[in-house]
């Protein structure tokens, strides 16, 4: 009798194996390891879901491979002709899915918001219902957890510019007694207004010497901001703004001194670092041609003849 048990009992291990070997997932579909669940749990979660017919041959195999220990936490794409050993192959390894999103230097909380609707992660407007998130959301690329809330999205975000913005930087900031707010602010305009290190260091000089002298910033990004997004040409972009320059807005350089009440876009680290480094130099005016060089005047008049030169 207990010899046919054992039999038995052996006979239905491997039964169990191999129908398990053979068979599919049922489905395609999202499973997540939670953090802190055990063996058990997320074989019996595996069962429950349809991923697996049987629990016990997943959590035999595990224990056999002596790799209880190592189940890693996360979400994971399973699909039907998957089998209990590639599940668990991928849960060992931790080979989780992910959304990738890249969000490009610049881009609006309007955008950013855009970015993440169409990776399926939020719904339409979530993002920018919050607009003091405006110039805190890091330009990077991102691999976010399907599931992920738009709070644990956020989250990801700030501390991603907390990270950037390390504590040199910090230091650099509190000495020249200016806020984190305020730089930020400025690295938003110089991030709109002209490419490039080094461009950016002498117009972020223009911008704070014409605060200090109470002139007005007259800062075209701004009044971009303020309309909204186009697809503009240039010639168009033009236009719009001239006729946006006597708009009543905080955010408008042309009607009011001193920065704007806060980020007209999100800013990369090299603007960040224009902002609180700016370079010395004997200009007080710039410009960009349609191709996006930037022309340096010292002088109203020089910068009238370069407006007539380069913006025909």
């Amino acid at each position: 009798m207990r010899k046919f048990l054992i039999i038995f009992t052996l006979s239905f291990v491997f039964f169990s194996f191999f129908i398990s070997w053979i068979t599919p997932c049922y489905k395609n579909g999202l499973f997540e390891v939670r953090k802190g669940e055990s063996l058990f749990q997320i074989a019996e979660n595996l069962k429950k879901q349809e991923f697996i017919q049987l629990e016990f041959p997943f959590y035999i195999y595990v224990l056999i491979k002596d790799k209880a220990q190592d189940l890693k936490s996360g979400v994971y794409l399973l699909s039907s002709d998957e089998t209990f050993f590639s599940i668990a192959k991928k849960i060992i390894h931790g080979e989780t899915y992910t959304i990738k999103v890249t969000i490009p230097e610049g881009y609006s909380i309007q955008q950013i918001d855009n970015c993440l609707t169409k990776a399926g992660l939020i719904q339409q407007g979530e993002l920018i219902s919050n607009l003091d998130l405006e110039g805190y959301l890091f330009p990077d690329t991102y691999y976010f957890s399907p599931l992920a809330t738009i709070k644990e999205i956020v989250k990801v975000f700030l501390d991603n510019f907390d990270k950037k913005l390390n504590q040199e930087l910090k230091e650099k900031i509190e000495k020249q007694n200016e806020s984190i707010h305020d730089i930020i602010t400025m690295a938003s305009l110089i991030e709109k207004e002209v490419r490039g290190l080094e461009d950016k260091k002498i117009v972020s000089d223009i911008f704070w010497k014409r605060i200090k002298q109470k002139i007005p910033l007259d800062s075209c990004a701004t009044i971009a901001f303020i309309l909204g997004e186009g697809n503009w040409t240039f010639e168009e972009m033009r236009k719009e703004i001239a006729k946006g320059k006597e708009i009543d807005s905080p955010y408008n350089t042309y009607k009011y001194l001193g920065l704007p009440i806060g980020p007209i876009c999100n800013p990369g680290l090299e603007s960040i670092i224009a902002a609180i480094e700016p370079k010395n130099s004997e200009y007080w005016y710039y410009l960009s041609t349609p191709e996006g060089k930037t022309i340096f005047s010292k002088t109203l008049e020089e910068h009238n003849i370069a407006k007539a030169k380069y913006l025909k």
